[in-house]
């Protein structure tokens, strides 16, 4: 399991993280969404160890993260912008993480290598980012770590090793209740696999909750006019207009939905219906209602 409490990790005077509490569940796939520079890559840092931080503490398995080499071996980080020694290929990356990693296993290994189109023996800092990506998940996956970090790991990779990858770690959380956490900017991607997302802002949480609880939050509607109400009486029903054309509306309500429902069937629709939210429309309405990009 893993604690944060009160972390708070700075930059001169630039707060990255400000006092921030959340706990991660054993076995879960977490979601990071946020702003740009919202706090995302500084917390997976913070959380793998990278990051001493300011204030508070990070908690992995009821011990410190941070200097404390037997929970780093429990953790597997793999960053926005991997690096790797000049002369680093996947075979011997393998070699060294054999070493460090006692949980390492080199029958995965070897699978992995046959799983991804990747040349072994090449240096890595040659390859394209994409086959640079996919190096690091194979040396991820082969050293079975307890807790997976993810920075913007599908950026760069095509569409059949990104289904490679969300199988592989949902085999990896069902089979060894390993605990991953992704930061995207992508929310298409982490949509259908992530348990639960937290939502970053400024550094602070916005939100925390179960992925379906969070898009259910926020319901998407269609509806239809023979006389178009006015866009003063929908904002009045705390209904904001995604797109409008003639008498076809469509729109996102907060709240519980049979009241948003009675309001807006007081209008007289000829045509009204409900439809599921993506976390992508989720988002924009979390960071509008923030204030950003205003």
């Amino acid at each position: 399991m893993i604690e944060i409490k009160n972390l708070t990790k700075k930059f001169d005077s630039n707060v990255a993280l400000n006092r921030m509490n959340c706990s991660i569940s054993e076995g879960t796939i977490f979601g990071l969404a946020g702003s740009n520079g919202s706090g995302k890559s500084t917390l997976l840092r913070t959380l793998s160890g990278v990051y001493e931080p300011d204030e508070g503490q990070v908690i992995i398995d009821g011990e410190p993260a941070f200097d404390n080499h037997k929970i780093k071996e429990r953790c597997y980080y793999i960053a926005d912008y991997p690096f790797f020694f000049n002369d680093s290929t996947v075979e011997n990356m393998g070699k060294l993480l054999k070493n460090i990693y006692s949980t390492w296993d080199q029958q995965r290994f070897e699978e992995l290598c046959e799983m991804f189109p990747i040349e072994r023996k090449k240096k890595i800092i040659n390859m394209s980012k994409g086959m640079q990506r996919q190096a690091s998940l194979i040396l991820a996956f082969a050293a079975k770590p307890k807790y997976l970090f993810l920075d913007e790991i599908f950026d760069g990779l095509d569409p059949l090793i990104r289904k490679t990858l969300k199988t592989l770690i949902i085999q990896d959380v069902t089979d060894r209740n390993m605990t991953c956490i992704i930061a995207s900017h992508n929310l298409r991607e982490i949509d259908d696999i992530c348990d639960r997302i937290v939502m970053l802002h400024d550094g602070s949480l916005l939100t925390n909750e179960e992925t379906d609880s969070l898009k259910n939050k926020i319901h998407k509607i269609q509806m239809a006019f023979k006389n178009s109400p006015s866009v003063k009486t929908l904002t009045e029903m705390n209904v904001q207009i995604i797109s409008q054309v003639g008498n076809y509306f469509s729109v996102m309500a907060r709240g519980d939905i049979d009241e948003i429902m009675e309001k807006l069937n007081s209008l007289n629709p000829v045509f009204i219906e409900t439809m599921p939210s993506t976390l992508e429309e989720v988002f924009i309405n979390e960071m509008e209602g923030a204030g950003y990009g205003k």
